[in-house]
C-alpha cells in the first residue's frame, strides 16, 4: 500500500478509493501551464486527488 509520510512531523496516511476500495497509487499530472503536480489516483479510473499535504508541505510517498 502506498503510504504518504510528512517529512516534518512524521505523520503517515494510507489512501483508498471509497467507490471500489482500491489503494490509491502515487502519480503525477502536467497542468496546461506545464507544471507537474503530484496526485494520488484510483487505479480503477474513479478519479484522483492532489497528493496529501501536512505541515504546509507535500507528503512523500513510499511507492
Amino acid at each position: 500500500m502506498a503510504t504518504y509520510t510528512c517529512g516534518k512531523c512524521g505523520m503517515s496516511v494510507n489512501l483508498t478509493c471509497a467507490k471500489c476500495d482500491s489503494e490509491l497509487v502515487s502519480d503525477s499530472v502536467t497542468t496546461e501551464s506545464g507544471a507537474t503536480v503530484a496526485v494520488a489516483a484510483c487505479p480503477q479510473g474513479h478519479g484522483m486527488i492532489v497528493a496529501p499535504r501536512c505541515c504546509g508541505q507535500d507528503m512523500s510517498c513510499n511507492a
